[in-house]
Order: structure tokens, then sequence, then C-alpha cells
């Protein structure tokens, strides 16, 4: 399975070979509804067909098409879809996403992918993971203000204490055998304390070993902010021996395994939230600012002249809008069409792409926040 994260933006944004071909559709997690999905995946299979034959030829969609059917056929995917699916398909490319939000349907050929729906789930400000912590154990969960997935084990990556401590012991007598023993200042105790200061002893180092691993396996690659979700007991040590600076101050105080997905999402949107509506509060007053001196503006036209031209440094588009059409070649104006013309794509779409391929910042935003009637807001460098 591919990788959303990895392959976002640099990879999906590179030029592809036309045609390229991409579909989105709701899945299911569970029976009965999950049965209708292959189904509906054949049925999108057929749009795009229609599409192409409005330009190509049997054989080379056939060619194009390969890839699609075998995914169709293949019964052990379909036992294990998410929320939502994203296939994309270009001459020597195929990308398949499992998705943890659901999507609508909808089946594009274009110049390019059509990834609007990806930028929603890679760039949304409502993202973020939780760390279950116990002391014999960690787990990971990543989800927005619609789904919470648990996250599976990433291979070589021990999550209990008697497996992260024997990993961390064989790495310092590795070490001792390089560089000598350190030096030896303990001093021995004899009390009734004993085994409860080597038990806490033990809780510390499985700690710090969650630390380092959260942050490097997780935290560093998505960047997302992190929310412990421990007994109140292990609120105290972990964060004082913590580096992890995407760790909320907020905090779940009870272990995942106490409530199922639905409530430990609840719970931890209800923490998210108003990091969420501050973030899109200050770009919607930023848009207004930078109005007042002529750098924003909200027409099509003007955005893709500006986006062509690496002008944009934050476009803000409508979730759930799609405007049909394409820019011009020389970047100059916006062009509508029927989205069923193999060559035509969503303008927003392309808006999108343009402004991330200059290193602008492109944010995904609900219909009813959105400060514009045109389904984009730009505001411009300069």
């Amino acid at each position: 399975m591919d990788s959303l994260e990895r392959d976002y933006p640099a990879m999906l944004q590179a030029p592809h070979q036309a045609p390229c071909l991409s579909l989105y559709q709701p899945t299911h997690r569970r029976h009965p509804q999950k049965a209708q999905d292959p189904i509906r995946f054949r049925n999108l299979l057929k749009a795009l067909e229609d599409s192409l034959r409005r330009k190509y030829s049997v054989r080379d969609i056939r060619a194009l098409m390969r890839p699609f059917e075998a995914l169709a056929a293949d019964q052990s995917f379909w036992n294990h879809t998410a929320d939502g699916l994203a296939v994309l398909g270009a001459p020597g490319a195929f990308h398949v996403y499992r998705l943890q939000r659901p999507v609508a349907e909808l089946v594009v050929v274009a110049d390019s992918f059509h990834t609007k729906p990806l930028m929603r789930i890679v760039q949304s400000a409502d993202r973020y993971q939780i760390l279950g912590l116990n002391r014999h154990a960690f787990k990971m969960f990543e989800g927005n203000r619609d789904v919470l997935t648990e996250l599976p084990p990433i291979a070589g990556v021990p999550q209990t204490s008697v497996e992260l401590l024997d990993l961390v012991a064989k790495d310092r007598e590795r070490a001792q055998r390089t560089y000598g023993p350190g030096r030896s200042g303990a001093v021995t105790r004899h009390t009734t304390d004993v085994k409860q200061d080597a038990e806490n002893r033990d809780t510390e180092r499985f700690f710090r070993a969650v630390d380092e691993t959260v942050l490097k396996h997780f935290s560093q690659p998505a960047g997302l902010r992190l929310i412990l979700a421990a007994l109140p007991q292990h609120h105290h040590l972990y964060r004082s021996i913590s580096d992890n600076r995407l760790l909320l101050a907020e905090s779940l105080d009870t272990y995942p395994d106490d409530m199922d997905l639905d409530e430990l999402r609840e719970r931890a949107w209800q923490l998210i939230q108003p990091y969420y509506l501050e973030r899109l509060a200050a770009l919607i007053d930023a848009f207004g600012a930078a109005a007042a001196n002529g750098r924003s503006s909200d027409d099509l036209a003007g955005i893709a002249r500006a986006a062509t031209t690496g002008r944009v440094a934050t476009l803000l588009i409508e979730a759930d809008r799609l405007i049909p059409g394409r820019i011009d070649a020389a970047g100059k104006k916006v062009l509508t069409d029927d989205l069923s013309d193999p060559e035509t794509d969503d303008i927003l779409d392309d808006l999108g792409e343009h402004v991330l391929r200059a290193g602008g910042e492109v944010v995904i935003v609900p219909a009813a926040s959105m400060p514009t009637q045109t389904g984009a807001a730009a505001i411009y460098r300069f």
C-alpha cells in the first residue's frame, strides 16, 4: 500500500505523462455496507473508460485500465478498506491510498492528477495523533474530527516495555564494548523500598524510550499535534522527561483501552478543535487585512496569474467546491469546460497545485468558513 504522507506533494504533483486518471470513493470498514464498495468501484471504472474513449484508442485504454481492473479483482484488498479510497494512475504510475476520512465519489481524466481531496487530508489543521501509554506498553492513534484509527505497529519498532528496555540495554552494552564502562558511583541501598525504586526506574526508562520512539517514528514524520492518553499518575513523569514539542498541554486522563474509538475521538476532538478554529480564524483575518492594501484576491483569473508566477503565499480553497475547467498554458486565464473532457480538471485543484509547486501554502476550508463566494481566497507575497 502506498503512503500518502510520503508521496504528497512531491511525487504526486510531479509531472506525469498524460492522461492522469484520478478516482475517489467513500468506502466502509464493516459489513454489510462494505460489500457494495467493489461494485461502486467498478461503476467508477466505467466512468473513467467513458471519458478516455473521447480521445484515446482502445489499446491505450486497456493498458491504462489494467491496474485498476486488477485492484477491482483483489478480494483481500476489499476485505481491509478504510473510510475512503484514492486511486491515481498514469502511464508508468499507479498509486492506491486507503483514506481515514470519507471522500465524495469522483473520477477525473486530465493532464495532471486531481489531488484536492488529498490536500485536505494531508494539510488539514484538524489532524492529530494520540499516544496511549501505560507502564507496560504504548500504542498510537491518528485521526481528525470524523475518524480515529489505531496505527499499525512499525516493523522493528517495539511497543512494549519488555522489548524496548531490552533494546535499550543492548544499545548500552554495545556502547560499553566500544567506549568502555562509564564511571561507577552507585551506592547500594538496603531498604524496603528497593523493589518499588526498581519499578520506578524501569518505568522512567520505558517512558524515555517511548518518547524517543514516538518522536522519531511518528511525530517528526507527520508533524501533528500529540495528545497523551494515560492514567493521571503517569502524566507528570512522562511530561518531565519528554522532548516532544508537539505534545499538547491538554491530555486525556485515561488509557485508550478503557473506551471505544468513537468516544476517544470525540474527547480528543474537544481538545483539538480550539487549535483548529484559532488557526482558521487567523487565516481569514490575514486575508481581510491583506485586502486593505491590495495583497489578496478572490478572482480566479487573477489568482491563476499570481499562482503561476509564484506570488501566492497562502491559498484558501473551499473544501467541496468543484469548478470544472483548466488554467491556460500561459497561466493568464481560466477556461471552464465539461469535467468529462479528458483534458479538464478542477480549476481549484489546479490553483492549489501551482501554489504548492511555488512553495506556497494551501489550506482547504469548509464552505461555511470561506471568506469568499468564488471558492478561492489568495494572500499574495507582494
